[in-house]
C-alpha cells in the first residue's frame, strides 16, 4: 500500500521540476508527467520524485488534518 501525503508546491523552476512543501520538508520534484501547467500554491500527489496529478485545495486540507491526527494518535500510543 503506497500512501501520498499532499504537497504544495513553493518553487517553480525551468528545468520541468518544482519545489514542493510536504509537512514541513521541502524537496524537488520532476513535474515531466503532467500535462497541464503547475502553479505556485497548487496542491499535487507525488509518487517516487514525480508529480502525479494536482488535488483540490480543500481536498489536500482534509487529507492533511487526517495525518496530523493519525500522528498525533501514534505519538501518544508511543507514551504509554
Amino acid at each position: 500500500m503506497c500512501l501520498s501525503v499532499p504537497s504544495q508546491v513553493t518553487e517553480l523552476h525551468e528545468d520541468a521540476t518544482v519545489t514542493v512543501n510536504t509537512l514541513g520538508v521541502k524537496r524537488r520534484v520532476s513535474s515531466h508527467l503532467m500535462t497541464e501547467p503547475l502553479a505556485i500554491g497548487d496542491f499535487v500527489l507525488i509518487h517516487i520524485g514525480f508529480v502525479m496529478n494536482k488535488i483540490d485545495k480543500d481536498e489536500a486540507n482534509l487529507s492533511l488534518e487526517l495525518y496530523k491526527e493519525i500522528v498525533e494518535k501514534l505519538e501518544l500510543e508511543e507514551q504509554v
